[in-house]
């Protein structure tokens, strides 16, 4: 894929320009140990807290999507409870090349499959590349849970005080896609 389109490469050789695409599959028994390990990599432990709920990604149902040589590219996991689809983690090895986005159209097309009507997620109020990448896929701001991340310290006391540019992190966003 183009670094900078997403689109399309010139095969080798022949000149030939052929589309590639990344690919979403779900998570396999087989990469409950890939994702313990990214989780730890990406968040800091093999535990993630939201909203005074600890998770093991490792252990929940997810989807891998893979670049163009079949690597795996980003992660999503996610916990399905009545009518409600919880995002619990997303990343992307590399951001800006989609795969977050294909990650969320996949999860909410699980949602709906399992007769879902609400797909949401908590993040941090510091972390506003995330809340304008989620609002740019349809997530609206429900709920903001001040000073939650005290209580979140208490269950991963790894969680930091301020993020990489020095904003404190001390809120929770709650934020929704409404799937009907």
């Amino acid at each position: 894929m183009s670094h900078e389109d997403g689109g399309t490469r010139a095969a080798s050789g022949d000149g030939v320009s052929t589309h590639m695409t990344p690919k979403v599959r779900s998570l396999l028994g087989e990469d409950r140990a890939w994702v313990r390990d990214f989780v730890r990599e990406r968040w800091g432990d093999e535990i993630v807290v939201g909203h005074g709920v600890v998770f093991r990604p490792a252990t929940l149902p997810g989807l891998v999507v893979t670049d163009d040589a079949g690597n795996a590219a980003g992660l999503l996991t996610y916990v399905i409870e009545g009518d409600a689809c919880e995002v619990v983690t997303i990343d992307a090895v590399v951001e800006g090349r989609g795969y977050g986005a294909l990650l969320i159209e996949a999860v909410a097309h699980v949602a709906r499959d399992a007769r879902c009507s609400r797909l949401w997620l908590v993040t941090t109020g510091d972390n506003s590349r995330a809340i304008g990448f989620y609002r740019a896929h349809g997530f609206e701001v429900v709920a903001i849970h001040e000073d939650a991340i005290e209580e979140s310290r208490k269950l991963k006391t790894s969680i930091p005080f301020v993020n990489e540019r020095g904003v404190p992190v001390r809120d929770e966003i709650e934020m929704e896609r409404r799937l009907v």
